[in-house]
């Protein structure tokens, strides 16, 4: 399986005993996913490496006890140390309505009740307080808070989100 199949689930931070067993920090929304974790997917020397789950449950608030199979003492656990977790897209839950995904969302079209269209979504920085739609509107880029607030209706089948932004927010990328 490629990467590009797959979604960024954590990052092994930390041995949990001496039998080889891991806490994962995940980067997720959605921790309820671990109860139907057969298999994780672990990148090591830029390869993705499938490994079967042997048990998985919450510890503490963020973290993932992760006990794989073949990963039997410090040493195994030891070679993971620092490795990130990536899980195959076909395990997330389909959304509906105007909830999406980050990474669903990247190629498509984006247009404004009162601005029109505005270009496509080129990524998302979800590494700021509030997320943003990062947008190419022939070659300014401009940026668009994801708010609940401006999203109007997310149209899958067109590829296209419509929002209903602040008036003045995108013409402050565009130059004059």
């Amino acid at each position: 399986m490629e990467k590009k199949d797959c979604f960024y689930f954590g990052t092994i931070v930390r041995k949990f005993s001496f039998k080889g067993e891991l806490l994962v920090k995940m980067d997720t929304d959605q921790p309820e996913i671990i109860h139907r974790l057969d298999a994780v997917l672990i990148e090591k020397n830029n390869r993705l490496m499938p490994f079967f789950v042997m048990g998985a449950q919450l510890h503490k608030s963020a973290l993932l006890r992760l006990k794989l199979e073949d990963i039997d003492d410090e040493k195994a656990a030891d070679a993971l140390m620092h490795c990130d977790i990536y899980l195959p897209m076909s395990v997330l839950p389909k959304l509906d309505g105007n909830k999406f995904y980050y990474h669903e969302v990247i190629g498509y079209k984006v247009t404004d009740e009162h601005f029109g269209p505005v270009g496509e979504i080129t990524g998302v920085n979800d590494q700021t307080s509030q997320a943003i739609f990062e947008i190419d509107h022939h070659s300014n880029s401009v940026l668009i808070p994801i708010n609940d607030d401006f999203i109007v209706k997310v149209d899958r089948s067109n590829k296209t989100i419509f929002v209903n932004v602040p008036e003045g927010l995108i013409e402050l990328y565009l130059p004059e």
